[in-house]
């Protein structure tokens, strides 16, 4: 992201942090709630950040990702997301096999180096990404969570159909709403804090960060893979330590926006 793009994210949400944590302390920092499962009346027409369910790790950054995401999606866009009456964001959790699925705008699954899909997710979250719906999984580290992941989104979408490829800084993705000219490599922040800094969870197995993707035959991006980091902590502990905030947020919430903005116009 530009030095310029990169100030006015941070002064907005810095300005509206206050605001925020005022009214009905809409920002989460932290905790834990029972999931709350897609029901066909959470379906609005609204944008609705949706959970992948899976057995394995799918609660990683639960619920203080879906909560903060959707609060600065509404901020920093014209996206209409969903609240509910007591203005908090309204968000879900869908499993891979329910029908609800293809009402979901896109999908987002965290450490998905831990997951297994049955023969019906597979062929259901297949069926959704065929159909035009858009998935990104994030926070998963190191060359054994990448292989887990790689055998199971290939009885998704095999090799020889569905190549992966890196995603170049170029593309549209990075760039929908926010310039964003460099890969952001981030750990969780408990990792950061006590490690003085450093960003490589998995130390030399996971020093290089990947952005990767998979598209349609069309050409359009339909799974976006962010490996060797944590976007989603970015969201998560935005409260806790200023200075994590203002080294990663700004930037985490930037591509974040992109993503979304990307998935609702491709």
């Amino acid at each position: 992201m530009t030095g310029r793009g990169r100030r006015l994210v941070a002064a907005f949400v810095a300005a509206s942090t206050c605001a925020s944590l005022a009214h009905a302390q809409r920002i989460w920092l932290g905790g834990g709630m029972r999931p709350r499962f897609a029901a066909v009346e959470d379906f609005d027409g609204s944008f609705l950040y949706c959970r992948g369910y899976f057995r394995g790790g799918w609660t990683t950054d639960y619920p203080g990702a879906d909560n903060n995401f959707s609060i600065r999606l509404a901020e920093l866009t014209r996206v209409p997301v969903k609240f509910d009456p007591d203005r908090q964001p309204h968000h879900v959790v869908v499993r891979l096999d329910d029908p609800l699925l293809y009402r979901c705008p896109m999908v987002f699954m965290e450490n998905v180096g831990t997951l297994q899909f049955s023969e019906e997710e597979a062929a259901s979250l297949r069926d959704y990404l065929m159909r035009g719906g858009f998935l990104w999984v994030d926070d998963f580290w190191g060359s054994a969570a990448w292989e887990r992941w790689e055998s199971e989104i290939r009885r998704v979408l095999p090799a020889g159909e569905f190549p992966i490829f890196d995603i170049p800084i170029s593309h549209p993705i990075m760039h929908m709403v926010y310039d964003v000219h460099e890969f952001l490599q981030v750990s969780n922040i408990n990792f950061w804090y006590q490690t003085g800094g450093q960003v490589s969870e998995r130390g030399p197995d996971s020093a290089e960060v990947h952005y990767r993707g998979i598209q349609s035959s069309r050409g359009h991006l339909m799974v976006l893979m962010t490996h060797n980091t944590d976007i989603a902590d970015t969201w998560e502990r935005e409260g806790e330590y200023a200075e994590y905030f203002n080294l990663f947020s700004p930037t985490g919430y930037a591509i974040g926006v992109n993503v979304v903005v990307y998935a609702l116009t491709h």
